[in-house]
């Protein structure tokens, strides 16, 4: 299946989206509130790479994924499944974020995630039949986050 691609724009600027894309504190869960926090665990933090373990509470369960985050090229974070109890390890998200308007930032995500159970697979058809909405508001209520902050 290929990946679905869009374009979030925010008043937040490039600088402010990075960091939040890569803080892995214990504040992650309230700037990123698609993230549950009982299911939030930081294995490893590196100088541009960091493995952790997110999830989020879904009609019939909760889904998690173990995901390496690389951040070693300066304008894309990238997280890849590599352990997960909905999703094929290898999926991955990829948010590239530019200058934008007044300051602010675009950033393109790419989602190209493969269900490996039933949930899994409902979830990602779900999301590939909507182009990406449920990501892409995911995505927004962070952005807004950081505009207030």
């Amino acid at each position: 299946m290929s990946a679905i691609e869009f374009d979030l724009e925010t008043t937040a600027s490039p600088e402010m989206v990075r960091t939040a894309l890569i803080d892995f504190s214990a504040r992650r869960p309230q700037v990123w509130p698609g993230i549950e926090p009982s299911l939030y665990e930081v294995y490893s933090v590196g100088e541009t790479t960091a493995d952790v373990r997110e999830g989020n509470k879904v009609p019939g369960g909760k889904v998690w994924a173990h995901e390496h985050y690389d951040w070693s090229d300066p304008h894309t974070v990238r997280w890849t499944v590599q352990e997960s109890n909905f999703s094929a390890p290898g999926s991955y998200v990829a948010a590239t974020i530019r200058p934008g308007r007044d300051g602010g930032s675009v950033v393109h995500v790419t989602w190209d995630r493969t269900g490996r159970t039933v949930l899994g697979r409902l979830i990602c058809t779900m999301i590939r039949k909507s182009k990406g909405k449920p990501v892409a508001a995911s995505f927004n209520r962070g952005l807004a986050v950081l505009e207030r902050d």
